[in-house]
């Protein structure tokens, strides 16, 4: 008798550097999507049923992650059970292992469990980094992970102050860019969490002591397309003195994509997926050897 089908969640992180995005993407297009190498590694597992891997969190070309997460459907053939999830896991790595992605943990999960859907939030945490002449002079081990700002400081209190006018329920639409399905998504968010505080960086211990990093961390159920990049790039905009706080109020009671300069916008390259979180309801039934991954 024919197993039935087995449906994962799975959490994976990257470095989004060589990649146009986290979505797959069709095929015969020169740079693939995180998703397309996702999809290529469980095809490589011979399931007998349809799939596709179905991916909580878009993020966008050199966006990196610590915590993104997917749920896909596996049937396998004949009497063979179910994989367990460590298995899944180290399969999965297995055949991922030329690219700069990796599955860290896998769990069961009933059938009509949905990984976008039944997110109850999203971390992104965005890191920038100051005190260099030129973007050239970042250190290696930093570069394409933060955004290198030439200035050497920032008003702290200004930019913070302006954070607190972005936190609660708005609507965001100064603060999100174009894009095709623009008009099928509410505008209106809830960041719950906006916190701007000293970053650590092992080349800054080590090396790059005249250089200060720093990381802004954002927490809502959702997001809207760049909404993040531009927060930060507004944010950024107050520290030095190029935009006021009480023109950041004029930006978000605006409430129309076009007022943003579109210069502002923080780079890509500067920011992380850093947590998908899911209520304990949905992952209490579970089975997951916390062991394996402690």
């Amino acid at each position: 008798m024919r197993n039935s089908v087995t449906r994962y969640l799975i959490f994976f992180q990257y470095t989004g550097t060589k990649y146009c995005g986290v979505m797959k993407i069709p095929a015969d297009r020169a740079v693939q999507g995180v998703g397309n190498h996702l999809e290529s590694a469980v095809g490589k597992l011979k399931p007998v049923n349809k799939f596709s891997v179905v991916i909580s969190s878009r993020t966008d070309s050199g966006v990196h992650a610590l915590c993104n997460s997917a749920h896909v459907d596996i049937q396998r053939s004949g009497d063979k059970p179910p994989l367990p999830e460590h298995v899944l896991v180290d399969a999965l790595n297995f055949h991922l292992k030329e690219e700069a992605i990796r599955i860290t943990r896998a769990y069961r999960v009933h059938s009509d469990f949905h990984a976008r859907h039944r997110a109850v939030s999203r971390t992104y945490v965005y890191r920038f980094a100051m005190g260099l002449r030129y973007a050239t002079e970042m250190t290696v081990m930093e570069n394409d992970l933060c955004w290198a700002i030439q200035n050497k400081t920032l008003d702290i209190n200004a930019m913070q102050e302006a954070a607190s006018l972005l936190l609660g329920t708005h609507d965001f639409s100064t603060f999100r860019a174009s894009s095709a399905d623009m008009h099928l998504k509410n505008p209106v968010k809830t960041l719950d969490q906006i916190q701007l505080e000293p970053g650590v960086s092992f080349s800054q211990r080590h090396f790059y002591r005249d250089v200060r990093f720093w990381e802004l961390t954002f927490k809502s159920r959702s997001f809207l397309y760049k909404q993040v990049r531009r927060m930060t790039g507004a944010l950024v905009a107050v520290g030095h003195g190029r935009l006021s706080v009480s023109q950041m109020q004029e930006l978000l009671e605006a409430r129309d994509s076009r007022a943003f300069p579109t210069t502002m916008t923080a780079p890509a390259h500067g920011l992380f997926l850093t947590r998908v979180q899911y209520s304990d309801t949905d992952l209490g039934t579970c089975v997951l050897d916390e062991q394996l991954f402690k």
